[in-house]
Parts: C-alpha cells; sequence; structure tokens
C-alpha cells in the first residue's frame, strides 16, 4: 500500500513561492505518473501539474503553466512542486497523487493513491 506524505505549506504573500514535497513509501514509486491536485474551499478538486516517470513528459494546468515547477526524485521516493509568483487564487489545500498508469493523466479518477493534503494560502 502505498503512502503518501505531503509537506512545505503555509501563508505566503503575493508574489512569493512555496515548494512542496510529497513524501512516498510503501510501494513502486518510480513506474508510474505522479501530479499534484488542488481544492479550494467550496471548489472541486482541480489538476495542477504531473509528471511521467522518465521526466520527459510532463503537464500543467493553464492556470499555474510559468509559474509551477514538478520534479521528482525516484531515487529518493519523492515528487515536488515548485510554485512561484503565487496569487491569491492559488489557495487551496494541495495533494500529491500516484496514477494508476504510466501515461501523463490529468483526471482524478485516474489516480489511486493521495496524500492527506497540504494547507497553501496566499494572502493580497
Amino acid at each position: 500500500q502505498v503512502q503518501l506524505v505531503e509537506s512545505g505549506g503555509g501563508l505566503v504573500q503575493a508574489g512569493g513561492s512555496l515548494r512542496l514535497s510529497c513524501a512516498a513509501s510503501g510501494g513502486t514509486f518510480g513506474v508510474y505518473t505522479m501530479a499534484w491536485f488542488r481544492q479550494a474551499p467550496g471548489k472541486e478538486r482541480e489538476f495542477v501539474a504531473a509528471l511521467n516517470w522518465r521526466g520527459d513528459s510532463i503537464r500543467y494546468a493553464d492556470s499555474v503553466k510559468g509559474r509551477f515547477t514538478i520534479s521528482r526524485d525516484d531515487a529518493k521516493s519523492t515528487a515536488s512542486l515548485q510554485m512561484n509568483s503565487l496569487r491569491p487564487e492559488d489557495t487551496a489545500v494541495y495533494y500529491c497523487a500516484r496514477a494508476r498508469t504510466v501515461l501523463v493523466v490529468t483526471n482524478a479518477p485516474q489516480y489511486n493513491f493521495w496524500g492527506q493534503g497540504t494547507q497553501v494560502t496566499v494572502s493580497s
């Protein structure tokens, strides 16, 4: 059973940066696509970024392109999300997830393992 634990969330002013980390344990990490999703209060969970195991296929939500960077270190079974130029609308709980597939997919049902989430709050 794969367990994912996120860290790195917090409160930051608009224009600032945060780096989220996701540590995986208990199962296969290096083959499957990893992703970040987020959920703001009163809204549905939405896709943020995904990265395949070789790191040569990446997708970002349009709202974060050019500001966020996803990465992974398979030797350490970790994934990260570097978030720059943060905006108040980026405020949400951010979740790390492992896909059922090696393909880079953006819909939540294609992910079968999830972390507990980490809160990111961006003040204006």
